[in-house]
């Protein structure tokens, strides 16, 4: 790992979050949000078409050694408040060519404005969407990062729950599936976690999860349902995460329950480590094993 690459994309997230005061417009907290983690031109050059996904906006990312009958459903990360495809859209590319996939990723409505459980609605809605364009759930993938890993979790359960079918395989990537945060790491990490702090981390959970619903709803805390029936999971996480007791945790709680489940855990790493493809090696890395493990499950 170059020591270098990383200091530069973490003096980027010190500098974002760094600027906002209790004063700071959430719009304009948004905007920054996506102008740092969607800064730096894809070298992949995939296409990239805005589109309607179930009544929301979306964006399907197509490298050009995509197939055209696999699908990834791809759900943003940003703390149920801030994120979307333009934050994300490398990413995608990077995904879309190591899985030889089509990524869709949702454009979900976010909280405050929309507070639980809009967002499961709408990537519920979002599969029963691309299971009607006649995609075969056996070709099909749910993923995810920090929010919407947890997200991705959550629409598993969901899907399940509403007996729709489930994907080949999901991939979650340092997902929060704790809303109240209890993890050991919260605080042991908390020195050297750029990104990931519990105060801040507890009041977007607030945000998002208003008076009368709970934090341990398993819709909007997955790592307290009950997650039997989920497909083979890939979760990566960094050793440097507050949220990487969720990751432990949650494979933990999956393998009790009869899933398949790998845990990657990146030595060095930061939170969603992945997102920086374009600056990190690692990153790089980490998106072909997981492009190996959806090719290995969707055939």
């Amino acid at each position: 790992m170059s020591a270098q690459q990383l200091d530069a994309v973490i003096a980027d997230i010190h500098a974002c979050f760094g600027a906002w005061s209790p004063d700071t417009p959430l719009p304009q907290m948004r905007r920054d949000w996506d102008e740092v983690f969607g800064k730096v031109p894809c070298k992949v050059g995939a296409r990239c078409e805005a589109i309607d996904i179930g009544g929301l906006p979306g964006l399907k990312v197509s490298a050009s050694n995509a197939v055209a009958d696999r699908a990834i459903l791809y759900l943003h990360g940003g703390g149920y408040v801030f994120g979307s495809p333009r934050s994300h859209r490398d990413l995608g590319e990077f995904l879309s060519r190591a899985a030889q996939a089509q990524v869709y990723m949702l454009d979900y409505r976010l909280a405050p404005e929309h507070p639980f459980p809009a967002a499961v609605d709408d990537a519920t809605n979002g599969w029963r969407w691309l299971l009607a364009q006649g995609y075969r759930p056996g070709r099909l993938v749910i993923a995810g990062d920090s929010a919407g890993g947890g997200l991705a979790l959550a629409t598993l359960l969901s899907i399940r729950d509403h007996h729709l079918p489930m994907p080949a395989c999901a991939v979650t990537l340092s997902p929060w599936a704790d809303l109240e945060c209890t993890g050991e790491t919260m605080l042991s990490n908390a020195a050297i976690d750029p990104m990931v702090g519990k105060d801040f981390t507890r009041q977007l959970a607030n945000l998002y999860v208003t008076a009368g619903n709970s934090l341990r709803d398993p819709l909007a805390s997955p790592l307290y349902g009950d997650l039997t029936g989920l497909p083979p999971l890939l979760i990566q996480v960094g050793e440097r995460e507050t949220l990487l007791d969720d990751s432990r945790r949650v494979a933990t709680r999956a393998k009790q329950a009869g899933v398949d489940v790998t845990l990657e855990i990146e030595p060095g790493q930061i939170h969603v480590f992945q997102i920086f493809a374009n600056r990190l090696d690692e990153a790089v890395a980490a998106i072909e094993r997981m492009g190996a493990f959806v090719r290995k499950h969707i055939g």
